[in-house]
Order: C-alpha cells, then sequence, then structure tokens
C-alpha cells in the first residue's frame, strides 16, 4: 500500500527543506507540535524539478485529523497541498517507528511496527525471521509497489543494519 492507498487523506508540504535530514527533524517537530496521533504516515519525497529540494507528506485514515493540520500548516505559512509528491516516499512516521531501537530480529521487526518486508541488500531471497536487526535508531523504509520495504545491509557477526545510515558521511569529505 502506498500512503495514497493505505489511507485516503493525504497531504503534500513543500517546506524548501534540501537534506533529508533537515526534513526528518521537520517532520518529527511537525508532529510534536500538532500533536499527530498514532497512525499518521510521515514520509519524505525527493523533488527534482529545476529546484532540488525534499518535500513532505502526512497521511492519515480521518481527513478531519489532516484538515486541521492543513489549516495550521497554511497559517504557519508552508505550501500544502493534496496528495503526496510521489508513491515512493521514505517514511520517517509511521505506525511503530518509535519501538524500533536496540537489536531485533526481523519477526519482531515485522510485528511491531507498519513495515511490511525487509530486504538485504546484494542477496535474492527473503531474510530468516529470526535475522537480527541493530537498527542504530534509524529505521527508515520506503513504499514499494504499495508495501512498505525497509532495506538492509549484512554487518559484522551474521547481523543486519539499515541501509541507511543515520550519520552519513557527506561526499568528499576526504579532499
Amino acid at each position: 500500500m502506498t500512503p495514497a492507498a493505505s489511507v485516503p487523506y493525504v497531504l503534500g508540504l513543500d517546506t524548501g527543506t534540501t537534506t533529508l535530514r533537515e526534513a526528518d527533524h521537520l517532520l518529527r517537530a511537525l508532529a510534536a507540535e500538532l500533536a499527530l496521533p498514532e497512525g499518521v504516515f510521515g514520509c519524505t519525497h525527493l523533488v527534482r524539478d529545476g529546484r532540488p529540494r525534499v518535500s513532505l507528506s502526512l497521511a492519515a485514515e480521518a481527513e478531519p485529523v489532516l484538515r486541521t493540520v492543513r489549516d495550521r500548516l497554511t497559517e504557519q505559512g508552508y505550501e500544502v497541498s493534496e496528495g503526496a509528491p510521489d508513491e515512493t516516499g521514505r517514511a520517517v512516521l509511521f505506525p511503530g517507528a518509535d519501538v524500533l531501537t536496540g537489536t531485533l530480529t526481523l519477526a519482531e521487526l515485522l510485528a511491531r511496527s507498519a513495515i511490511d518486508r525487509v530486504t538485504v541488500l546484494g542477496t535474492p531471497g527473503e531474510p530468516a525471521p529470526e535475522t537480527r536487526l541493530v537498527t542504530r535508531e534509524h529505521v527508515r523504509p520506503h513504499w514499494q509497489d504499495g508495501r512498505l520495504v525497509l532495506a538492509a545491509m549484512p554487518a559484522t557477526g551474521g547481523i543486519l543494519v539499515p541501509f541507511e545510515d543515520p550519520n552519513p558521511t557527506p561526499c568528499c569529505a576526504d579532499h
């Protein structure tokens, strides 16, 4: 399910942010400020239309929840639209996101959150449910073919870690 398919009401939010880190912080700050209820999805979307940036989307099952949010965001000067910018958003806020900390088995990760599937880079099949994942407190699944999918990669000791590093090295850092 894409955010738009799984929940009937979706808002797009163009904030002018230019990095994923900045967009993540903004999504979390808005969720706290607006007291978004559990079950709201908050995603980032890379926009490449001549003015590269990261836009946001919020999706909820009940239109009244986001209608109020839309009004408050518009009052704050944000550009708000109906629908997500695309169907491949990177989920920052999703049911269960806050409990994905420490080391979990993949079975625990799937049972505790809205994530539907875990893929492992460089492997063709599904990883075993008992495989351990060190979350690094940074789990960012993406919408793929209507499912929330976490890309992981192998790490030392037979464990997995999410593909997205919470503290990436900037390009050309060693130059």
